[in-house]
């Protein structure tokens, strides 16, 4: 798993390799109203793009991979990926 994120400046896709993410232009205005959509990031284990929230990307709330063959969850602590750890 990739241990730390590189953000893209510019929505391009083919540029989106594992532990890519990039914030939405519109960061904060699609999704629920207490916990909206911030960014799109790919999964630093298999590359799987997938929204993530602001309470995600505050390290609030652990990130868990939305592929049916990845089961990677972690957190975002700065821009450093932090593999959650098991109860």
């Amino acid at each position: 798993m990739i241990a730390e994120l590189d953000i893209l400046s510019e929505w391009i896709p083919e540029q989106m390799h594992p532990g890519t993410i990039f914030v939405l232009e519109n960061a904060g205005q699609i999704g629920e109203k207490e916990d909206p959509y911030w960014a799109v990031l790919s999964c630093p284990n298999c590359g799987t793009l997938g929204l993530i929230t602001r309470k995600q990307i505050a390290g609030l709330m652990p990130v868990i991979c939305g592929s049916q063959k990845c089961s990677a969850q972690f957190f975002i602590r700065d821009s450093e990926i932090v593999v959650r750890k098991p109860f």
